[in-house]
């Protein structure tokens, strides 16, 4: 008795909120398809909740409007559909909407007739488990398509479709629980009837919050989304056949209840061995598919990305940039094979990368350099079935095919890769799992990956030529920067065999002569260092050094050629490599001797500032102008001198930057230039002598 209350008062809410949701939506109707569609199915609802109320929810009346109020939605939810752009992914799921339809139409069909055999107990309960199974599969048909709608939806529209495809969802799968129970119990199901219009009533706030909304509501079509739907239904189609042939079985009874299960099991199981693991059934089924129920043999958005992604991997397992290319477009065309053949400065051809493409034997390149002339002034696709007698017809001509590329009739076609109008390589393929023609969708997508994969090799040719001139750039770097010590090197050894000859028998002399020698020898070997690609021999780890015994040794070595003095505090110690200060320092010094008058000194002044030892370079020269040292002074091969690298200066901050420390310079015109070192000072007890000989 509480149960029909209910279900009488739960009904007529919902004959009253769906009644106003209609009206409210007639009201505010603007004219579009999907709006006056959702409005039916407003008005289709509260019929049948009223019919359930007045009636009862198992009424044939209510459960004829139910079905009524279930094709309504549907046509919801197609208007929803049709608003998006018509192109050849509707095709598919527009398949389901019409199979459900269908089926729909077939419920009420069963349904209308039930009442006419209630005499005949067998035949009415088979007819009342017949509905069951179409309401079954109606509802997981509809939930099917709620996910279709969801999943197709635009990011802006979710927000708003979100709540009334839930109000959806929650009917359609009530719906389910329902007729499953139906089908699969023989107890009364009047209890989940009446509850039907509670279910209902709850469900209307869903469509009621978002309901002004609808016009924003936009879907973008997928054929991702359209092939899962297909499947889905597919799937289901299956199962209910399952259940039929059980039911039927069981109505039959006896021993062929047992064959019958044994006949379907086997006739599964075969056809799920022959059909699964056959890649060519597989691609058939794919190729029927596409050829039948869409417009496009392509899905653009999903090829281009596709090939996007293959061509941005990275990593050992992608492979080279040559192998990613050939993937990528043998996936656009489900070739199971691909080569890339490169041509050179005679347009002769050569196999570069291949992708489960047989190797290539001896060959001969008649025919290559004409196919590769036409081929970069026509972009054309060669289809190698269009072939005959190793001639292409084409454009009223008849072009050479290379009898390699023929082979044994294995390839497909071949695509020009043409980037700045230039034939940058060709991608043969080989024919798919399920042989067909091209046709201009083919033609249209392989010439434009073929441009696209052209620039990226371009690109990657581009990189690797950039490379090699950056190592040429960095050897011609070092070698300069050699050159300006060398040219310091050859002044000390010229300095020393003129004075040989005055002062050979002074032991002294001897004695400073070899320690020269030593240093230079020293030096080259470090410039040979220097030169090679291996730098790690070039520094030493800077360490605490006594800078007045370095500096002095610089001094008496540049004082042979030019008047060196040395001044400030002693015993300043600071962290620093002794190689890479001295070099600095014999650099700074010789600048400011090639910039000083004859006869005037150049000074190298030592003084402590706060944590920093400075080491003062200072000249009488002609100086610098405030513009040549922001602009050029450390900038490569810029001098003031004729003859000078423009090395020494640019050098010297490097290395002292390299130890910790920092370079500054004071300079005007006609009144000389002062270098300033700084490096971080430290104890002197920590601090080791340095005697060097340059």
């Amino acid at each position: 008795m509480m149960i029909a209350v209910i279900s009488v008062w739960s009904h007529a809410l919902a004959a009253v909120l769906y009644g106003v949701l209609a009206l409210w939506q007639l009201r505010h109707w603007q004219g579009e398809r999907r709006g006056f569609q959702l409005a039916m199915a407003f008005v289709a609802t509260s019929a049948w909740a009223t019919a359930a109320a007045l009636l009862g929810p198992d009424h044939i009346a209510a459960r004829l409007l139910a079905s009524a109020r279930t094709f309504a939605f549907l046509s919801f939810m197609y208007a929803i559909l049709s608003s998006a752009e018509e192109d050849g992914r509707q095709r598919a799921v527009k398949v389901v909407y019409f199979t459900v339809a269908a089926v729909i139409g077939l419920h009420i069909t069963v349904v209308g007739i039930i009442p006419r055999f209630a005499a005949i107990p067998q035949i009415h309960a088979n007819l009342l488990s017949t509905s069951y199974l179409l309401g079954l599969t109606v509802a997981t048909g509809c939930l099917v398509l709620v996910h279709n709608i969801y999943a197709q939806a635009t990011p802006d529209s979710r927000w708003s479709l979100r709540l009334p495809l839930a109000g959806l969802a929650g009917m359609w799968i009530y719906d389910l629980h329902l007729n499953t129970v139906g089908y699969l119990s023989a107890a009364s199901i009047d209890d989940l009837f009446a509850l039907r219009g509670a279910i209902m009533a709850m469900l209307a706030p869903l469509f009621a919050l978002r309901l002004r909304e609808h016009g924003a509501w936009r879907i973008r079509l997928s054929r991702t989304a359209a092939f899962q739907s297909i499947s889905a239904l597919a799937i289901l189609a299956y199962l209910l056949l399952m259940m039929s042939a059980t039911r039927i079985l069981e109505a039959i009874g006896g021993e062929w209840i047992r064959i019958g299960q044994l006949g379907l099991v086997f006739a599964t199981s075969v056809a799920a061995l022959i059909l699964v693991p056959s890649g060519k059934a597989r691609a058939w089924l794919r190729v029927t598919l596409i050829k039948h129920l869409f417009q496009h043999r392509y899905d653009y958005r999903e090829e281009w990305l596709r090939f996007t992604r293959t061509m941005a991997l990275v990593g050992e397992e992608a492979g080279s940039i040559e192998d990613r290319v050939v993937k990528a477009i043998a996936d656009i065309g489900d070739s199971p094979a691909g080569l890339l053949v490169l041509p050179d400065a005679q347009y002769r051809l050569a196999p570069s990368a291949g992708w489960n493409w047989p190797r290539l034997q001896a060959r001969s390149h008649a025919g290559e350099a004409e196919l590769s002339h036409f081929l970069e002034s026509s972009a054309h696709i060669v289809e190698f079935d269009q072939v005959r007698d190793g001639l292409l017809p084409v454009a009223g001509k008849r072009v050479p095919i290379p009898d390699w590329m023929i082979g044994d009739g294995r390839s497909w076609c071949a695509v020009p890769l043409i980037h700045n109008e230039r034939l940058t390589g060709i991608v043969l393929l080989a024919h798919p799992l399920v042989r067909r023609s091209l046709d201009w969708e083919d033609f249209d997508l392989f010439r434009t990956a073929g441009q696209q994969a052209a620039s990226y090799l371009a690109e990657a040719r581009s990189h690797h030529a950039l490379a090699d001139a950056q190592r040429f750039d960095e050897f011609n770097r070092r070698f300069a920067f050699i050159m300006h010590d060398i040219k310091n090197l050859v002044s000390q050894l010229r300095l020393v065999a003129r004075n040989s000859e005055r002062h050979a028998e002074n032991p002294e002399f001897r004695a400073d002569m070899i320690a020269t020698l030593k240093s230079s020898v020293k030096k080259m070997d470090d410039m040979l260092v220097r030169l090679s690609r291996d730098k790690a021999a070039e520094a030493q780890p800077p360490r605490p050094l006594q800078i007045r015994d370095l500096v002095t040794a610089v001094a008496e070595i540049k004082n042979r050629a030019h008047p060196v003095a040395v001044s400030g505090e002693e015993g300043l110690a600071a962290e620093a490599d002794p190689s890479r200060l001295e070099q600095a320092i014999a650099h700074l010094v010789q600048n400011a001797i090639d910039a000083s008058p004859e006869g005037e000194p150049v000074r190298i002044d030592i003084s402590r500032s706060d944590a920093e030892v400075a080491i003062a370079i200072i000249d009488k020269g002609s100086g610098m102008s405030a513009e040549f040292i922001r602009t050029r002074l450390f900038q490569p091969f810029a001098s003031t001198k004729e003859s000078g690298f423009g090395i020494g200066a640019y050098e010297a901050r490097s290395l002292i930057v390299a130890m910790g420390g920092r370079l500054e310079v004071e300079s005007r015109p006609g009144e000389g230039t002062r270098f300033t070192i700084y490096l971080p000072a430290v104890e002197q007890q920590a601090a080791e002598p340095e005697r060097m000989r340059a």
